[in-house]
C-alpha cells in the first residue's frame, strides 16, 4: 500500500490538534501510569524528552515523575537545519549538560502517526532516524529505547517502512502500547498478577 506520506502528515496533524484540553490532560496521566507499569522510566536513568509542538502529547507528567526517580532529562537541540543535526542537552545551574545519545537509556520521540508494529510517521526530516541509526547495527545491546508518545487518533492501520527509519521499541497512547514494547507490558501485567 502506497501512502501519500505529506496529505497523511496534515490529516494526523489536523487529528492531534483537536484533542481537547481534558482529554490532553487525561492522556498525559493515562500515558505515565503505563509506563509505570512497565517499571520505566528506571531510577537514576538518563532520559530523552521534548517541548510538545503543534499538538503534541505533554510528556510533562511524566518527567515530573522521572525527576523525583533522580533521572536526568535531556531536550533534543536542533544546530543544523540544513544537516539535520542535533544535540541532547540537560538545563544546568551553570553550564548546559550535553550527551551523546548513544548513552541515553530512553528517549521519547514526538511523532505525527504510528501503526500497531510501532512504525513511526515524523515531521520529515529525519532528525531522530539520523541521530538513532546505529541502533539497526546492533545485535545484542539496544540501548537507548526509543519510545513513542502518542494521542491514540494518530494510529493508523499500516506505514509502510522507509529504508532509512530507526524502529521505534514502542509507543504509548492513553489507549494502550504497541510495538515490541506491548509484549514487556503483557509481561509485566502476568507478573504482578502472581
Amino acid at each position: 500500500m502506497a501512502d501519500d506520506r505529506p496529505a497523511l502528515r496534515r490529516r494526523l496533524r489536523a487529528a492531534r490538534r483537536a484533542v481537547t484540553a481534558a482529554e490532553r490532560r487525561r492522556a498525559a496521566v493515562a500515558i505515565d501510569r503505563a509506563l509505570a507499569n512497565l517499571g520505566l522510566p528506571r531510577p537514576g536513568s538518563r532520559i530523552s524528552a521534548f517541548h510538545p509542538f503543534d499538538g503534541e502529547i505533554d510528556p510533562s507528567v511524566l518527567l515530573a515523575r522521572a525527576r523525583a526517580l533522580g533521572c536526568r532529562v535531556y531536550y533534543p537541540v536542533i544546530t543544523s537545519l540544513r544537516a539535520r543535526r542535533m544535540r541532547f542537552v540537560s538545563p544546568g545551574d551553570a553550564v548546559a549538560d550535553t550527551i551523546n545519545p548513544r548513552w541515553l537509556d530512553l528517549v521519547l520521540v514526538p511523532l505525527v502517526g504510528f501503526d500497531e508494529r510501532g512504525t513511526r510517521l515524523g515531521m520529515g526530516a529525519g532528525f531522530y532516524d539520523r541521530h538513532f541509526t546505529f541502533l539497526r547495527h546492533r545485535r545484542a545491546w539496544h540501548r537507548p529505547r526509543l519510545l513513542g508518545l502518542a494521542f491514540d487518533v494518530q494510529r493508523v492501520e499500516h506505514l509502510a517502512d522507509a529504508a532509512h527509519d530507526v524502529p521505534l521499541w514502542g509507543i504509548v497512547t492513553e489507549r494502550g502500547i504497541y510495538g515490541s514494547a506491548a509484549s514487556q507490558s503483557v509481561n509485566a501485567m502476568r507478573t504482578t498478577a502472581r
